[in-house]
């Protein structure tokens, strides 16, 4: 039980991550690898703020709204100095190392052990019965990643989130309908990187601690939450069709939303990484063991892509 208590809480921590980088992956299309810098800055933030005895809920505001700000300072790196996509990543990515420092006063490694956090606290002392206490944690996790899918859910039905996906697919449409694309790129980032920040503001929480190093990677695990999702359950309707309805006041058909895709894509790959601990593996093998995962995967989808694409 332990187990299955440990993949839940982890895959729903990296859930609300894989949300934001599918904002960047799948409809911006861009490589925004300060992804590695904005999930150590809600980290950074949550625990210096906790450390001074912040409500640890208002915090997921705060570093939501820090990383929403670098995610516009990336947007403005990109589109307003026109550097290229993944160079601006990368330079947001390496000065956010700095500030993530001085946000924790300069210390590598930030303890809130002995604090209150969404998890732990006085008010969930007194409310939550004694048989649910061992699955609160996921129990929290679960109401966080819910709230956070249903507000992306309805912002992408918005005019705005419309917008938002028709720039990664046609810039050229954006322009015609009058519309900055380059602004509409800066909010698609601001929201993502907002998403990545709540991630790591959640995960400080959880843990019990920040550490510098705790966005290293964390990239390469939204995207392989995100392909992993859309590649297994995008043929269950869950990643969703586009419609021939044009701009005004239409909305893209989602089924079950591929944000569901995403988070469930998330359950699997924390699913894999613990088959692949109890097997025996040793830690260093496991980026070994993504690189297959995602192997497979793109090869049975891309084998599937074809076999319907040969029957149309």
């Amino acid at each position: 039980m332990s187990i299955v208590i440990g993949i839940l809480e982890e895959g729903l921590i990296y859930a609300i991550l894989a949300l934001g980088v599918y904002i960047t992956y799948k409809i911006l299309d861009f490589p925004d690898l300060s992804v590695d810098g904005t999930f150590p800055l809600g980290a950074a933030l949550t625990a210096m703020l906790i450390s001074k005895d912040m409500s640890p809920v208002f915090t997921l505001f705060l570093s939501f709204l820090a990383g929403a700000a670098a995610g516009c300072l990336t947007g403005f790196i990109h589109v307003k100095l026109r550097v290229r996509d993944l160079l601006s990543g990368i330079i947001m990515m390496t000065a956010l190392y700095s500030v993530n420092l001085r946000i924790a006063g300069k210390k590598a490694n930030l303890p809130i052990f002995t604090k209150e956090t969404i998890f732990d606290n006085s008010f969930l002392e007194q409310v939550v019965p004694e048989g649910v206490k061992p699955f609160l944690s996921v129990l929290v996790l679960l109401v966080i990643v819910i709230i956070c899918k249903v507000l992306l859910d309805l912002y992408l039905n918005t005019r705005s989130g419309y917008l938002l996906r028709a720039v990664g697919d046609n810039e050229t449409l954006v322009t015609s309908l009058a519309k900055d694309k380059g602004m509409v790129k800066l909010v698609g980032l601001a929201i993502a990187n907002g998403f990545v920040a709540l991630a790591g503001s959640v995960y400080c929480q959880q843990k019990g601690f920040f550490e510098i190093s705790t966005g290293t990677g964390a990239i390469v695990i939204g995207l392989a939450n995100v392909i992993i999702g859309m590649k297994l359950f995008k043929n269950w309707n869950l990643a969703g069709r586009r419609t021939n309805k044009d701009m005004e006041g239409e909305k893209k058909s989602y089924g079950w939303k591929a944000t569901t895709a995403v988070i469930l894509g998330s359950l699997v790959y924390r699913s894999c990484v613990a088959f692949a601990i109890a097997l025996g593996m040793e830690a260093s093998d496991l980026k070994l063991v993504t690189a297959v995962l995602f192997l497979l995967i793109l090869v049975i989808g891309g084998q599937k892509g074809k076999k319907v694409s040969g029957h149309a």
